[in-house]
C-alpha cells in the first residue's frame, strides 16, 4: 500500500470527501499515512500510521515516500511554537510537533523531495519524562484554541492536545478522549496522582467526553474553549476565573 507524507503545514481529516464536512483530524508536516482509495480526486481517503485513525485529505497536502525507508527511518519533532524549514527549495512554517529528518536519516526515505531543518529537534527517544519536561511541553500550547479536530498550535481539541503533548516523549495515544481512556495505567485517586497524568471526564450517560493533563494534585491543562489551566478535585474541574464546575472526573490513567 502506497505511503505519503503531509506536505503542507498542517492539512484537514474529513470524514467524507468534501469541505463540507466534518474535520474529524488533522496531519502535520511530514507526518505519514497508508493511501487507502485514490478514485475521487482530489479527495484521497488515509490511515494515519501514528494512530489508525481514517479519514480523507486533499492530494495536494500529501507527497509518496518511500514506505519502508521511512518507516524505519530516524525522525524527530520540531520544539518551537512554529519552526522554518525548506522543503523542495520553498520556505515554510510549520507547527510545534511537525516531524522532520534525524540527523541519521539517509536519503530516499522522502522521496524525490528534498528537506533541510537547521537544527536537530527533538527526539522523543531521548526525552526525559520527568515533571518539568512534560510541563515545558504542555505549557507551549497555553491559550491555544479550541478547534475541535486540531491537533496543533494553530488549533486544537481536548485529545488532539493529549496526543501532541505525550508524542514528544514517545509515547502512542489514540486520537480520541474515549480510546485513550482505554489505555495507560488507571490510577485509584486524585491523592494517588502526579505530575504528567491523564483525567478524564464523562457526560451524564457516562460516555468519555473530555481529557486534560495534570501539572499537580490541584491543576490541570486542557483545551476547553482554548488550552488553559484550571483547578481539579475528586469531583472534576472548576473554572479558574467562574468558579463553576465544568467536567465531572470520571478516571485517571499513567503513561508516563
Amino acid at each position: 500500500m502506497a505511503v505519503a507524507i503531509c506536505c503542507v503545514p498542517v492539512s484537514p481529516i474529513r470524514i467524507e470527501p468534501s469541505h463540507k464536512t466534518e474535520m474529524v483530524s488533522q496531519l502535520q508536516f511530514g507526518e505519514s499515512c497508508e493511501i487507502l482509495e485514490d478514485d475521487k480526486i482530489p479527495w484521497i481517503k488515509i490511515r494515519c500510521h501514528f494512530d489508525g485513525y481514517e479519514g480523507w485529505c486533499q492530494d495536494s497536502h500529501l507527497s509518496l515516500v518511500n514506505a519502508g525507508l521511512y518507516e524505519n527511518g530516524r525522525m524527530n519533532l520540531t520544539a518551537d511554537w512554529v519552526t522554518r524549514l525548506e522543503f523542495n527549495g520553498a520556505g515554510m512554517m510549520v507547527p510545534m510537533g511537525s516531524t522532520i529528518p534525524g540527523k541519521k536519516v539517509k536519503g530516499g526515505i522522502w522521496g524525490d523531495n528534498q528537506i533541510f531543518c537547521e537544527g536537530q529537534g527533538w527526539d522523543p527517544d531521548k526525552a526525559g519524562k520527568d515533571a518539568g519536561s512534560i510541563s515545558q511541553v504542555a505549557l507551549k500550547f497555553l491559550n491555544t484554541a479550541y478547534l475541535w479536530g486540531g491537533k496543533t498550535v494553530f488549533g486544537i481539541d481536548c485529545s488532539g492536545y493529549t496526543q501532541t503533548v505525550c508524542k514528544f516523549f514517545g509515547i502512542r495515544l489514540l486520537r480520541d478522549a474515549h480510546q485513550q481512556a482505554l489505555q495507560g495505567e488507571t490510577i485509584g485517586c486524585l491523592e494517588e496522582s502526579q505530575s504528567g497524568d491523564l483525567a478524564f471526564f464523562d457526560n451524564p450517560e457516562g460516555f468519555i467526553v473530555h481529557v486534560g493533563i495534570l501539572l499537580s494534585r490541584q491543576e490541570i491543562i486542557h483545551a476547553s474553549g482554548k488550552v488553559r489551566i484550571d483547578k481539579i478535585d475528586d469531583s472534576g474541574i472548576i473554572h479558574s476565573e467562574s468558579l463553576k464546575r465544568t467536567h465531572r472526573l470520571k478516571v485517571l490513567k499513567r503513561f508516563f
